[in-house]
């Protein structure tokens, strides 16, 4: 079967939040990545191949974790060489540990300064 032309390409994420100053610096420091505009209202991270940005939402309420609901809608998966060095570097940087865990420890879930979840996963999961 022959891969179909895509419609479009993915160049950046933007996540809600009450302050897009304390996320774009977290994920900043996180990532490695520069921040390429902030105000009050917004910021935007460039990384080598997409954006992540930042909106302030009047009256934003972080998803909760765990979230049987599904209202979170989303996460970001990150791959890292060492869960529980990765996982203290998170939380230096101001990321917090909910207390429920899955994944029987191959994965770690850490919230953002804005609330929102992500999974460190072992770079070998992944095959890199």
């Amino acid at each position: 079967m022959a891969t179909p032309q895509p419609v479009a390409t993915l160049k950046m994420v933007t996540l809600d939040c009450g302050d897009p100053g304390p996320s774009a610096a977290f994920w900043s420091a996180l990532l490695g990545w520069q921040q390429a505009y902030g105000d009050d209202n917004y910021a935007m991270l460039t990384g080598p191949e997409h954006a992540l940005g930042f909106g302030r939402v009047e009256d934003y309420e972080a998803p909760a974790w765990p979230n049987p609901n599904g209202t979170k809608q989303f996460h970001l998966d990150l791959a890292v060489d060492d869960l529980d060095a990765a996982e203290q570097a998170c939380l230096d940087l101001g990321a917090t540990r909910p207390e429920e865990q899955p994944g029987e420890g191959r994965w770690r879930v850490l919230l953002d300064p804005a609330g929102h979840p992500f999974c460190l996963t072992r770079a070998d999961a992944w095959g890199s």
